[in-house]
């Protein structure tokens, strides 16, 4: 192996929260550079959520974030000529950004006026352990299940 590995960069937490998570997200929600209008469609999902469900929205936040979480994945594996779907654990980084990219495409493909609807609504469901992230998380560990007879080509 000629190249390091690239060292990863520490994300700075975003200011209303003090927290990389949430950090991480509006990275993930931003388009063609406008942070400011990814931050105003989180903030908003976030507020909008306090004011359908009368909890705190960060936390609903959190709890969406954690339950679309992926703990195992298939990966495919060649062995003698075949492809094998292996399932495997999910490294930690990964379960989170899967996550994130999950309720981002799950908000984004939903019915409603704004994106800040959209994205208040899949939190919510995903919260309630529903909704697009949610059911594309259940699609990956029932992957996972029907392969578990390769489990032995793990490497």
């Amino acid at each position: 192996m000629r190249k390091r590995r690239a060292e990863r960069r520490p994300l700075t937490p975003d200011p209303k929260y003090n927290d990389i998570l949430v950090s991480r997200f509006i990275n993930s929600i931003m388009l063609r550079g406008k942070k400011n209008t990814a931050r105003r469609i989180l903030y908003g999902a976030i507020s909008e959520i306090e004011r359908r469900t009368n909890q705190d929205g960060y936390e609903v936040f959190r709890k969406a974030m954690f339950n679309a979480q992926p703990m195992i994945e298939v990966r495919a594996r060649r062995v003698g000529g075949a492809t094998y779907q292996v399932p495997m654990e999910v490294r930690p980084e990964r379960r989170t950004a899967l996550s994130v990219r999950w309720l981002l495409n799950a908000a984004r493909s939903r019915g409603d006026k704004s994106m800040m609807r959209k994205l208040a609504s899949e939190l919510i469901a995903a919260a309630n352990n529903e909704g697009g992230a949610i059911k594309k998380k259940d699609d990956v560990h029932r992957m996972a299940e029907s392969n578990k007879a390769f489990a032995h080509f793990k490497w």
